[in-house]
């Protein structure tokens, strides 16, 4: 490819939006343009790289023997609703009505859509297992896209569906996948960690992301100082403290508390700290009135109280929701509350006694409030945000905290789908049973942002060269100079002839302009051809991820490349 050609103008400053490093740096070296809020074009440079990181999953897909189909990206609505994902999903869902008015959504993710088809084909247990993939565009409609590739509206994603016989068939196929995508995140160069996750809206109890390593990235995860323990923040637990000790139990005593309705402010009114004070939290859970019980100096974590009611959709309670249900504002607490209230309590509760909370009455609140005595606890759960220093749950060690950028995750459904659309198979005993589902995403996008994250530098971006668009460029310095361009030429055409993806930059710019470019693009090797050199008969080999330059014979230098670029990373 010559660069006079190429379809790229780069940019010496990154549009002001750009946040991040990936953003700034895609765009300024012309891999996509913008076409409005999380979209994206992509211009060819972008594309080859995409289609490279397309390579990379298919191989390995087709190795660990999965088949791959293409599956449509309109769906109906049906399957959606049966599953409870077509309320769950909400607004982040693409939805539309045909012109017969039936209802239809742009698909975020296939379990609706693949479950009936292996369903339709495969019905005996002689078929199974079966693990079939697609590399398809997904369409969310996210309320920010932000972070350029790393939150868009419409994305690239490589999604799969595992169905099995039974529950160890499904843990194999998910076995099988997780060694998958370690490949695959190897190869495409990745630092990343496997972490433990929140299901959120596909479900299943077993699920992990892989993370990859990034200060800028928008998803938390803990990990064990000590153990290999390791969770996203909202799926983190911590070892639940010990019991509180057998001791004297207050009694329960109303007190004026005027104006203070905060932990903060009662906790400095009466002395006490905050984790002697506890939360009582309200959420609407599908209509239904939840109290959540936790101590003071703890925050909630929103997904597990999620996951605690599933199915139902459970929102904070919104300051309409207190007078309409004949709560207090600022001052609710779990004594007295009627038995329609499902009331949940953090594991760490029990490690308190006497506690101070709500009394629900405006300016008031009690003191010497008691489990069992004084309020009851329908379930206890773990609905606590992990933080910083809290016990691992698997040793004596301490959590500590870090931020990545999830580019896949894996999940054990069971029989989540199979169930709930009626997709069975013919055991051997003769009965009908529902598939054991497993599903595995990666999202392409995000996964090149991930990489630019991670390989840069002042200069641009380092590609490794599994993904890089080309392997090398080829630059005369000097346009002018009959020899310099006819050398650079040869070099160009004998990488070419030798199986090197090459581009020669023969644009009439200065030698200044075509290295920057260089740098920026990130192709991983550079070959300068100069007129010294040229004099000299000798050329300058950079290898960009290491910055190392080196000098070759003229004669003999697409070998002198093509060995370094062999050896480059």
């Amino acid at each position: 490819m010559r660069m006079s050609k190429l379809f790229a103008r780069t940019l010496r400053e990154a549009p002001s939006e750009a946040e991040v490093v990936s953003h700034k740096l895609l765009i300024r070296a012309a891999y996509i343009r913008k076409l409005m809020a999380g979209v994206y074009s992509w211009l060819p440079l972008g594309w080859r790289t995409l289609r490279k990181v397309e390579a990379i999953i298919r191989e390995e897909m087709d190795a660990s023997g999965a088949q791959e189909v293409r599956l449509p990206i309109i769906l109906p609505a049906d399957p959606w609703k049966v599953t409870g994902r077509w309320e769950t999903y909400g607004e982040l869902m693409f939805k539309l009505k045909d012109r017969h008015e039936r209802e239809m959504g742009l698909g975020p993710t296939h379990e609706e859509a693949v479950t009936p088809l292996v369903a339709g084909e495969f019905t005996s247990y002689r078929d199974l297992p079966v693990n079939l993939y697609q590399i398809e565009w997904k369409y969310r409609d996210e309320f920010r896209p932000r972070f350029g590739l790393l939150r868009v509206r419409e994305f690239l994603m490589k999604d799969a569906y595992s169905f099995d016989r039974d529950e160890e068939g499904m843990r194999a196929s998910y076995a099988a996948m997780v060694e998958a995508y370690r490949q695959i995140f190897g190869r495409c160069g990745l630092d990343y960690r496997v972490v433990e996750a929140d299901p959120g809206q596909i479900g299943g109890d077993v699920n992990h992301e892989f993370m990859a390593l990034a200060p800028i990235g928008e998803d938390e995860f803990v990990y064990c100082e000590n153990c290999d323990y390791a969770a996203d923040i909202e799926a983190a637990t911590s070892r639940p403290p010990e019991p509180a000790a057998d001791g004297e139990l207050e009694p329960a005593t109303k007190i004026q508390t005027p104006g203070r309705s905060t932990i903060q402010a009662v906790s400095e009114l009466l002395g006490r700290p905050a984790s002697a004070l506890m939360k009582c939290i309200l959420y609407d859970a599908g209509g239904r009135s939840v109290a959540v019980l936790i101590p003071g100096d703890r925050e909630v974590n929103d997904d597990k109280v999620a996951r605690a009611m599933w199915p139902a959709p459970v929102r904070l309670f919104e300051d309409e929701d207190f007078a309409a249900r004949g709560f207090v504002k600022g001052y609710v607490g779990p004594q007295g509350l009627p038995a329609d209230v499902t009331i949940i309590a953090d594991h760490s509760v029990r490690a308190g006694r006497n506690w101070v909370t709500g009394a629900n009455e405006v300016d008031h609140h009690v003191s010497g409030a008691n489990v069992d005595r004084d309020f009851r606890v329908d379930r206890w759960e773990d609905v606590a945000q992990v933080r910083l220093g809290d016990p691992c749950p698997r040793c004596e060690g301490s959590l500590r905290l870090a931020k990545g950028i999830v580019v896949g995750h894996t999940y054990q459904l069971g029989t989540r789908y199979s169930k709930a659309l009626k997709a069975t198979f013919v055991d051997e005993d003769g009965t009908e049973q529902p598939y054991q589902m497993g599903c595995y995403g990666i999202g392409l996008p995000r996964t090149i942002a991930a990489v630019v994250e991670q390989a840069n530098d002042e200069a641009g971006i380092k590609w490794p060269k599994a993904l890089a668009p080309y392997d090398a460029v080829v630059i005369p310095t000097n346009m002018d100079v009959p020899e310099v361009v006819d050398a650079a030429e040869r070099l160009y055409g004998e990488l070419g002839s030798s199986g090197v993806e090459v581009v020669v930059d023969d644009r009439e710019e200065s030698a200044g302009v075509k290295c920057a470019d260089a740098d920026l693009i990130g192709y991983p090797l550079q070959v300068v051809v100069g007129k010294r050199g040229i004099q000299a008969g000798k050329v300058d080999l950079k290898v960009r991820a290491t910055g190392v330059r080196t000098e070759a014979p003229l004669d003999g230098a697409a070998r002198s490349a093509k060995d370094l670029l062999g050896a480059a990373p």
